[in-house]
């Protein structure tokens, strides 16, 4: 077992006793909507099966521009930054919140992978405004509603080729997203993965 596969064997066994500790999320108040932060604590990791889909989706389409929206503790990124390694590629992760990502900063330094990620910090409607790099991969697995905001604001930077990975299409806040797709299925095709619970398109 390599460094990587060390250090994800470790965060998906954290990531499994949170999940057993406060259930699938955080429990909605009656009185307020969720927040960002009521999760800054929570892991909301990739599965190991999709995070090895991640990374064999770089390798196999050689994406060296990765870009990620919800880096949260990291798991995803190393695997996002496992397949950029291995295309000599670059992985730009946000999260709003800083704790989690400098938490993220420290796994991903665990697994060697820091050369191959940028983490910014703040609303990524703020932090990636002024992306102006070609994205070859597009990770979606922040704050839901954002998906169409954010997708729609880095849309400029996709090429024919472009891939996006949509993660918890199952939950609210997602309809949006997926109903620009359907709207624009000239421009891309969508296959429905992971048992319905992720959207990988593909720009035409």
């Amino acid at each position: 077992m390599n460094t990587v596969e060390k250090k994800l064997s470790m965060l998906h066994r954290d990531a499994q006793k949170d999940y057993m500790r406060i259930g699938r999320g955080v429990v909605k108040s009656i009185f307020r909507p969720m927040q960002p932060a009521d999760f800054k604590n929570a892991y909301l990791p990739v599965s190991q099966k999709q995070g090895e889909a991640l990374r064999e989706i770089i390798i196999k389409n050689n994406f060296k521009e990765i870009v990620e929206f919800g880096t949260s503790f990291g798991i995803s990124t190393i695997y996002l930054a496992d397949g950029a390694r291995e295309t000599n590629g670059k992985v730009v992760s946000t999260e709003l919140i800083e704790s989690k990502a400098a938490r993220a900063g420290e796994n991903i330094k665990d697994a060697g992978l820091s050369d191959f990620v940028e983490i910014l910090v703040g609303d990524a409607m703020q932090t990636l405004k002024d992306h102006s790099s070609p994205i070859d991969f597009l990770f979606l697995d922040g704050w839901k509603d954002l998906y169409l905001p954010l997708f729609k604001m880095l849309e400029p930077n996709f090429h024919s080729g472009t891939m996006i990975y949509a993660d918890n299409m199952d939950m609210a806040g997602t309809q949006p997203y997926a109903a620009y797709l359907s709207e624009k299925r000239n421009s891309y095709s969508t296959e429905i993965i992971h048992g319905g619970i992720a959207y990988l398109s593909s720009v035409y």
